[in-house]
């Protein structure tokens, strides 16, 4: 099982009630600074990280002088219009002391829907992963109308996971693992240390499903562990509120682990393999012995295309003779995987008139 030491790759969600002072609106700085020292730690390991905030509408609320009771929608956007900036710098705060750049990254969770969008979002953090900068992620919460309503960023953080194949995802809560029964109500309840199975049985000890008013609770920490640990990448839930969490978790606090099943590159692959293609893709006797030895596809070795078919869909890559060699998730229209196949990469930018990609199908989106 993967731990928070042994990880490569991590993702941690930060609750609103985590980083803002409910009864003042004001940032916790404090915890936010030990925080900041934990992230340092993860990195001197080697680790990459990337930090899934809430926290916007809190902060904008407070500079806005809003009232404590629910928000109209409008006010809820623009408080998170102020509190997005009010966010952004505060991580940067906390960061910059440890040489650590911060990016603001504000999705939504169609961004892992649509296609394109989510071969965009996952390149764009890839990108600032291999630069060493942490991305603090948010939820686009200014134009994402239901995702203020209904959403919850345990559910953001796993899609964050996923996209960027993490290995650990950890989200800050306020209780220190999955219980069997609430433990605010039950004396009984029983903190399970770790679960390899989100059964039916596992299920009802959540209480409740989601409610069109539900922003969080432990359903959706159950939905958002299924979705991580399908994709290769385990979970953790402990309690946030201690200065230097991450550290704590490491060192042996209370949580509740989630296993992954398998890695998340097995499972990304697995995930590859199962879609319909929308297109076909016939190679040379040279692409195929590079793709068979691990390497990605590029518009040379291409000789035949066939579908109608748009960026990030998945086709099927054939052998001189037919066969199917396996199928991966294109990084150019049919259009434009016409134009330009059997031409060299150095050909590309003339023929497109834009600066693109190498490879048509990269390695690590391809499963043979």
């Amino acid at each position: 099982m993967a731990t928070l030491t042994a990880a490569k790759r991590v993702v941690v969600k930060i609750g609103s009630a985590l980083l803002v002072d409910r009864a003042t609106g004001r940032l916790k700085s404090d915890w936010l600074k030990t925080l900041a020292g934990d992230v340092s730690w993860l990195k001197s390991q080697g680790k990459d990280v990337i930090l899934v905030s809430s926290g916007s509408i809190a902060l904008g609320r407070g500079v806005l002088g809003l009232p404590p009771a629910e928000l109209a929608l409008e006010q809820s956007q623009a408080a998170a219009a102020v509190g997005q900036i009010q966010l952004a710098r505060a991580y940067e705060d906390a960061l910059a002391p440890h040489q650590i750049t911060t990016a603001q990254v504000l999705v939504t969770l169609e961004d892992s829907e649509n296609r394109r969008r989510y071969l965009n979002s996952r390149a764009t953090l890839e990108t600032l992963l291999s630069l060493g900068v942490v991305p603090i992620v948010n939820e686009n919460d200014t134009i994402a109308t239901d995702e203020i309503r209904y959403g919850d960023n345990d559910r953001l953080a796993a899609q964050v996971a996923v996209t960027v194949g993490a290995d650990c995802l950890v989200l800050l809560s306020d209780v220190d693992g999955f219980y069997s029964a609430n433990p605010g109500l039950d004396p009984t309840a029983k903190r399970f240390d770790v679960i390899s199975q989100i059964t039916p049985e596992i299920e009802a000890m959540a209480g409740d499903g989601i409610s069109g008013l539900s922003k969080g609770g432990m359903i959706t920490k159950l939905l958002a562990a299924k979705m991580a640990t399908s994709a290769g990448c385990a979970m953790a839930i402990t309690e946030g509120s201690a200065m230097n969490p991450l550290k704590s978790l490491a060192q042996g606090a209370n949580c509740t682990w989630f296993t992954a099943d398998g890695d998340p590159q097995a499972a990304r692959k697995r995930w590859i393999a199962t879609m319909k293609p929308r297109g076909t893709l016939t190679v040379d006797e040279g692409a195929a012995r590079a793709l068979m030895s691990g390497k990605s596809l590029l518009p040379a070795g291409v000789r035949h295309v066939e579908g109608d078919f748009g960026r990030g869909e998945p086709l099927a890559i054939l052998s001189p003779d037919g066969r199917k060699l396996g199928q991966g998730l294109s990084r150019y229209t049919a259009q434009e995987t016409k134009s330009i196949q059997g031409r060299k990469s150095a050909e590309i930018e003339p023929i497109l008139g834009y600066a693109a990609r190498a490879a048509l199908i990269h390695r690590d989106d391809m499963a043979l």
